[in-house]
This record gives structure tokens, sequence and C-alpha cells, in this order.
């Protein structure tokens, strides 16, 4: 089921919604029951098979936390065992529905051989419950662990607004809400906040990112299909994926959030206006900030962090992200893409050094400038890997945005004076895709409508959640207050929403 469907917003979430509270108004305990088995029905609409792989996974985890817990009187060594093999069990089923094919494949193909093991379907969301469940385990091996009651646990793995794309939830910072009584309390001011927060990332998915994607998904599958594309239309469907993606991640990021709010619950911030960032260091400290946590805590540190010198930081640096570039998808381009922001990583980690040891700790305005664009423009080349079917699709894409595939002009130059001068110097006309089917001033101008959002606008989380004292800049004229101003805005956009709803698609997410 999908956030941005008829069916989620006018009879999924008002009846969980309103069952949830009449249930809570008897017995939180029933209304925490209600709330997960609503959980599994959202999980469910989309393949009903999977569910029972969902129970299945949560009651071995619990059991495996449960034991663990009991065995803390015993010696370490036991725990460490018995953690080790749970989390082994986690991923050898991630590996299986997630990787089998891809590992298959590339054996047969070094091999020669023509093996096959079917095609494996992947289950949706099995990485973020796998990795929510691994983050449990080691929590309660390290004693962080504090509530235990099975019901709240299936409803911390299985909560809708989080359980398909995120965020990566700590076992800490959700059992005390989901015990605390005044959860299941009606409080108004959190339905007008989270429904704020709902609408305005309803509205970048619908809005925006959906209609980014008429001019990103066509360049991709032209040079899928063997286009050689050329540097406007390589830059057209490159920055578009590029601005979908945020847009679309952000807007999950957002529903997520103010769904959950309506229900009294605060889920992390997952997403904080990462373009704006001056350095790749910065980008993952506000692209997917769970997973970026969860990265660091439980694979970076345990690696050894920077405890032992340079080469070693770097090194685990390395490994986190070529396994976090794995963990986004079962494919080479993946593992690229990990691997060029691990490049990223320990070139701005190694530069910051040399900026201490010179005295350059503090850049004037222009070098922040300069490291923004820079930053940017690595991120971009990163989304072409991240996106392409293939490492040649991606490298062709890359050629093509260099202009080394040719310069494409609109069609109507062709037949000109200026035209045929052009073509004698070697400009040619026609790429990957006719430029009169990607319109390209329509293209530019709902890439800049984006961009200039992106990047000089503040995001809906600092607009709906910003105390008035830390208001500046934008955000004092721009900050949500429960007036009638902002309910115009709201109904407007609601108009505009739901007459583009008709055009469903899944958030990008969703295929990691």
């Amino acid at each position: 089921m999908l956030f941005n469907s008829y069916v989620f917003i006018f009879v999924f979430l008002p009846i969980v919604l309103g069952g949830f509270y009449i249930i809570g108004q008897r017995s939180h305990q029933f209304a925490s029951v209600w709330l997960a088995a609503a959980s599994l029905f959202f999980y469910g609409w989309w393949d009903s098979r999977f569910v029972g792989l969902l129970l299945a996974s949560i009651a071995f985890n619990y059991c495996a936390g449960y034991v663990i817990t009991l065995w803390s009187e015993r010696s370490k060594r036991q725990q460490k065992w018995l953690l080790g093999l749970a989390i082994a069990v986690n991923l050898a089923l991630l590996a299986y529905f997630k990787y089998a094919n891809f590992f298959v494949s590339n054996l047969a193909a070094l091999t020669g051989t023509t093996l096959s093991i079917g095609e494996v379907l992947l289950p949706l969301g099995i990485s973020f419950y796998t990795f929510t469940q691994i983050a449990f385990l080691v929590d309660t091996y390290q004693g962080k662990v504090k509530e235990y009651r099975f019901i709240h646990y299936t409803l911390f793995i299985t909560y809708f607004p989080h359980l398909i794309a995120g965020p990566v939830l700590h076992h800490k910072e959700m059992m005390p809400q989901f015990a605390r009584p005044t959860t299941c309390q009606l409080n108004w001011d959190n339905i007008a906040t989270g429904l704020t927060i709902f609408l305005f990332g309803l509205g970048k998915k619908v809005l925006i990112a959906d209609k980014l994607a008429e001019y990103a998904t066509p360049v991709f599958h032209a040079v899928a299909q063997g286009g050689q594309p050329m540097l406007l239309e390589s830059w057209i469907g490159v920055l578009a994926y590029t601005m979908q993606l945020y847009f679309d991640f952000s807007a999950y990021s957002d529903m997520a959030i103010g769904i959950s709010l309506l229900f009294n619950v605060q889920l992390p911030i997952n997403f904080n206006s990462p373009y704006k960032s001056t350095s790749i260091i910065e980008f993952w400290r506000r692209w997917h900030m769970t997973l970026s946590r969860f990265l660091r805590d439980y694979l970076y540190i345990p690696l050894g962090g920077n405890q032992n010198g340079a080469a070693s930081r770097y090194l685990n640096l390395m490994i986190t992200m070529l396994l976090g570039g794995l963990w986004h998808g079962a494919g080479w381009t993946f593992v690229i893409w990990g691997g060029l922001h691990g490049c990223y990583l320990l070139i701005n980690h190694a530069w910051r050094a040399t900026q201490v040891k010179l005295g350059w700790a503090n850049p004037g305005r222009l070098a922040t400038f300069a490291g923004g664009v820079l930053t940017f423009l690595a991120v971009v080349v990163g989304w072409v890997f991240f996106r392409a079917d293939s490492a040649s699709s991606a490298v062709n894409l890359l050629q093509g945005m260099a202009g080394l595939n040719g310069i494409s002009l609109a069609p109507e130059l062709a037949v000109s004076k200026l035209g045929n001068s052009l073509a004698a110097l070697g400009t040619q006309f026609q790429g990957a895709m006719p430029l009169t089917e990607l319109n390209p001033r329509k293209a530019f101008n709902i890439i800049l409508v984006a961009m200039l959002i992106a990047f000089c606008m503040p995001n809906v989380q600092e607009i709906v959640q910003t105390p008035a004292a830390e208001r500046k800049g934008l955000l004092r004229y721009l900050a949500w207050r429960p007036n009638w101003a902002y309910a115009s805005v709201l109904l407007i956009v609601t108009y505009f929403v739901l007459a583009n709803l008709h055009r469903q698609s899944e958030f990008l997410y969703f295929q990691f």
C-alpha cells in the first residue's frame, strides 16, 4: 500500500487512526495490538506471502534478544556466541532474498556455466527490518534494552510509517513512546502538525518528484537500450534524477514523520537538506541519517573506526561505504557507487587534515561555496551509477555529460544556416532520443524550480518544527502557524495533489 494512494489516505489511515484512539480509551495494550495488526495488514497488502516471513523474523529475533538478556549473568562469551549466531541468521536471510540471484549470476559468468536458482522475489522492506533487528540484538548485548513486551517489540518492527523504507530505528528511542500512556490520548497539536508535514511531503512526491521522473526515466531507459546520449539530454536526465531522488526520498521521510505524529509517536529525522552540504562528510550527516548512524555504530566503529591510525581509518571507511552501497542493491553499480563515496570521504578527511596542518581551518565564503558546488557535482556523478542499469550505461552517460558523445541541440536548428555551419564542425542534432520527446525547455524549468527549493528554501521539518526563538531568515516568514493563511496553503496543496493522485508511483527507496 502506498502513502500516495486513495485507499491509504481515505480508507486505511482514517480507520486505523480512529480505531487506535477509540480502543486506546479502554486499553493501551489492545491499542498497541490494533496498531501492530494494522501494520501487518499494511505490509500484507503488497504480498501476503511474506507476512509469515516477517513474523518469523520478529519471533526469532525477539527470542534471541530475550535469551541474550537471560544470559547476562553468565559468561560474556556465551552471549557473544548467541549474538553472532543471531546476526548470522539475519544476514543469511537477507543474503538469500536480496543477493542470491546476484551471486549466482556472477558465479555463472565467472565459471562459464549456466547456474540458476530461479528468480528470488525480494520481500518489501527486508533491508530495513533486518537492520533494525540487528541493531536491537547488539543493543541487547550491550545492556541498552530495558523493555521486552512482545507486542511492543512487534509494533516496533512492523510500525507501518517506517516499515517499508525507513528510518532505521533504535529500540531505545521507540519503546518508551509505545509504552507511554498518553500515546493513546488524542493530541490535537500533534494531529495538526502531523497532517501538515504529511501533506507537504505528499505534495513533494506527487507534484515534484513524479514530474521529474517524466524527464529522468526516458533518458536512462534510452541509454539502457544502447542510445548514445549527448550533452543536453545527458544533463537533463541526470539532473532530473538527482532532484527526483531528493524529493522522492525527502517526501517519504516527511510523510512517515507526519503519519507517526498522528499516533503521538516521534520518528527520528532521516533527511536534512543534504544538497546544501559543503562537503561529502556533511552530506552523509544529512542524507539517510539513520542508515548513516547504523553503519557508523554497527559497522565502522566495530571495525575499529579511527582508533588505529589514519590508514586503518581509511580502510574502515572504504569497507563501510562498499557494504553500504551493496546494501542499497544487488548490483555492481551500487558497489561502484559505494566505492565512489568511500573515495570521496577519504579525500575529504585527508583534505581536512591538511587544512588543519596549514592553518586553513576556517575557509571563507568563496571556499565554502566552491566546496558546496564540488560536493553537489560529486554526488551527481555518484547518482549516475546509482540509477544506471549497468556500469557501461553509467560511463556512457558520463561521457555524454562531458560532451564526448556530441552536443545535442534543438532539432529546428538543424535546417538553419547556423545548423549547417555547426554540422560542418561536427555538431550533431540527434542523440539517444529525440529532443522533441524530451522537451528541454520544460525539463530545465522543472529542474530549476526543484533546485531552487532544495538549495534556497528551508525544508519541511524546519518550517514546521523549528522553535519560534530559532527562526531566522526565510523561516521568520515561512514558519508554520495554525492560522487561516496556512490552512489556505494546505487546501491549495491538497487540491493539486488530489487532482494528480491518479498517477501513482512507488517511492524509489522501496527498491532497496
